[in-house]
């Protein structure tokens, strides 16, 4: 193993620290579906890498076909979805709070609460070719870190169409619309990722984290009282609605929902 490089493998998870970049890749075949089981090993990849001074960026991507499908929807039931989402928030939580640099790269699908662990990273680099969106509200649902992130990332009218509408978009539209910082070429996108990483590695590690924190001061806040109140609405009316249960049980059984509207 080369000098300075740590690498390790959990049940949903792929960690390499080489330097000062931690690489954590989502491994859950095919489709990077974020199940439980990764969400806690989210929390505790991120916060192990968080404790460690000589790492200054951390980068996120998808093993495989993709970044992510995003959370899994059987997650969503009454008897589990306060913890899936008090669980996948946390995972949030720690991203959005860290001092090092966040990189994401996107390609493939990027959808739900995988394009959410994207948004909320620093910087993003998504292949044109990769699908974006939020299609929570096909299923009765919503995503609730869109709805307290996104506004702010493309703006209140583009925020309403891609979250009330659930429509997909390319990667080339998600950079355009300020999703992600630049859409490149399948082939390029290694290369884009670590041509911005080699510059953060030039700069001094404490201006950085200092510098990112002063950047986010006025969001950090407003972030965190938007999602408290969307963890609250959907836990005390969205999933009271008959129509929420229906649009999960409908995508497990593979069938279209029956709204009533109620």
């Amino acid at each position: 193993m080369a000098s300075g490089l740590a690498e390790s493998k959990v049940a949903r998870l792929t960690v390499e620290v080489h330097g000062f970049v931690a690489r954590i890749s989502l491994h859950n075949p095919p489709l990077n579906v974020i199940d439980i089981a990764m969400m806690d090993d989210l929390v505790r990849a991120l916060s192990e890498v968080e404790a460690r001074s000589d790492v200054s960026v951390i980068m996120l991507s998808g093993e495989g076909k993709g970044f992510s499908a995003g959370v899994d929807v059987a997650a969503h039931t009454a008897d589990e979805v306060e913890e899936m989402l008090s669980k996948f928030h946390a995972a949030v939580r720690v991203l959005v709070a860290s001092r090092k640099v966040t990189i994401a790269g996107v390609h493939g699908h990027c959808l739900g609460g995988g394009a959410e662990l994207a948004i909320v990273c620093d910087m993003v680099y998504t292949t044109t070719s990769a699908q974006w969106g939020f299609p929570e509200i096909k299923l009765g649902c919503y995503p609730p870190v869109a709805c307290a992130a996104l506004a702010a990332l493309v703006g209140q009218k583009r925020a309403a169409e891609l979250i009330l509408t659930g429509r997909t978009i390319s990667g080339a539209e998600a950079a355009e619309i300020g999703l992600a910082n630049r859409a490149v070429a399948d082939e390029e996108l290694a290369d884009v990722v670590d041509r911005t990483i080699k510059e953060l590695g030039a700069l001094s590690l404490a201006a950085l984290a200092v510098t990112k924190k002063a950047i986010y001061t006025w969001d950090a806040a407003h972030f965190d009282k938007g999602l408290a109140r969307a963890e609250k609405s959907y836990f005390d009316e969205l999933m009271k609605t008959t129509d929420a249960q229906e649009g999960i049980r409908a995508f497990l059984e593979k069938r279209p929902p029956n709204w009533t509207g109620k």
